[in-house]
């Protein structure tokens, strides 16, 4: 058996960053930026007031000192009073600095009532400030043509303000991975519909089409087939109009496996050293127009696929991404012991408390808990060398949650 390391660095070998694309500066949330960007204008792009009150000559200022108001200059001003010696300009925050002026005193610091008030002749200062204050400079946050948002970085609403604010309305983006999903059965029933004598609802199109999702990919399609070769053909055809297939089933050693009767190409059939998820289909499938599509097959029971897609879909989601693949987790105790699989890695669905983690059904990992996988906020880790865990033991969990 491969170890799940070794599954790991094939699956990842399969795919590479997919191409960037222009990107309008407020969608593809989720997505990665493919360039640095740099500041088209300054940030600041002018000298601006930080406060609402009087901009000035520091020179001028004393307390008690009375300066001639010589204009109003409200956010957005397309013209602006020129301030000389004695006198002020009544400014709001945002609003552009008028010439002569070099500081601005806030209108609590002045004989001055603050709201809508109509515009004074004259204003008194109650307080001195120093000369610069309460003025933000222009390019103090980000000088034209210097870096403002750095490659590789997750797409956001605050980079996306960020980025408008540099400039720029169109921005690259690395495409968002598009992925194709087979859930293989002729036991496979829809969702809801009733059950005939040896059915089962269709689950695994609709895990695997959430944690998709969940993992920032767009799932172009996601359907049940059924185990005649012939229509697992058509539907892996039409499947490989995206960058990554996804089959549930169909990749054990039984007589009716569908995809390993079907499928041809670079794909190879492992046992992983894992608990659940030991049968494995990983490989690369030629698209009707010539692209190499990366195809994994995942086991058919649910909670084999949900641990599968954890260990093996994601990672190689975020690879074609551009993101981060890491699996984090993070040291736990166990409130109450379970069994291990001598030789294989088991990974136990497990509910996370204050306290610990416990697996969410009686019977630890079992392939088939389907109905008991939603408790799970977390899967612990029984290393190979282990056949047990007691309470009380420290086990590695990696979150599952959203």
């Amino acid at each position: 058996m491969r170890t799940v390391e070794e599954h790991l660095s094939r699956v990842l070998s399969l795919g590479s960053r997919l191409p960037a694309e222009p990107c309008p500066v407020g969608d593809g949330f989720g997505r990665v930026l493919a360039e640095d960007l740099a500041a088209v204008v300054a940030v600041p792009p002018f000298d601006n007031s930080a406060m609402d009150g009087f901009a000035v000559r520091a020179e001028d200022l004393a307390v008690g000192a009375s300066l001639r108001v010589v204009g109003d200059i409200p956010a957005g001003a397309t013209a602006v009073p020129r301030v000389g010696a004695g006198e002020a300009a009544r400014i709001m925050t945002g609003a552009p600095m008028p010439p002569g002026a070099d500081t601005v005193v806030p209108v609590e610091q002045t004989d001055q009532p603050m709201g809508a008030v109509s515009l004074p002749e004259s204003v008194r200062v109650s307080a001195v400030v120093p000369l610069g204050r309460h003025v933000r400079r222009a390019g103090e946050d980000v000088a034209v043509g210097a870096q403002g948002l750095s490659a590789g970085q997750r797409w956001s609403p605050a980079a996306a303000s960020s980025a408008a604010s540099l400039g720029h309305g169109v921005v690259p983006l690395v495409a968002r991975p598009r992925v194709s999903i087979l859930a293989t059965g002729s036991e496979l029933v829809a969702a809801g519909r009733p059950l005939g004598f040896g059915q089962i609802p269709d689950s695994n199109s609709l895990l695997l089409s959430g944690l998709c999702r969940q993992w920032g990919a767009e799932v172009v399609s996601a359907v049940a087939v059924d185990d005649e070769p012939a229509n697992f053909r058509a539907a892996l055809t039409e499947a490989l109009a995206a960058d990554l297939v996804l089959t549930s089933g169909g990749v054990s050693v039984g007589a009716f496996e569908v995809v390993r009767q079907v499928v041809e190409g670079e794909v190879v059939f492992d046992k992983v050293a894992m608990q659940p998820g030991k049968p494995q289909a990983s490989g690369l499938l030629t698209a009707p127009d010539g692209r190499r599509v990366p195809m994994l097959g995942l086991p058919g029971n649910p909670v084999s696929v949900f641990v599968s897609a954890w260990a093996f879909a994601r990672p190689l989601i975020a690879r074609l991404g551009g993101w981060d693949e890491e699996w984090r987790s993070v040291s736990m105790l166990a409130l109450r012991g379970w069994k291990g699989p001598e030789g294989r890695r088991q990974f136990t669905p497990v509910r996370i408390t204050a306290d610990g983690v416990m697996p969410v059904h009686t019977l630890g990992s079992g392939s088939h808990l389907v109905a008991s996988l939603a408790l799970a906020d977390g899967l612990a880790v029984v290393t190979e060398e282990a056949t047990s865990v007691a309470p009380g033991d420290a086990v590695a969990v990696h979150p599952v949650g959203l």
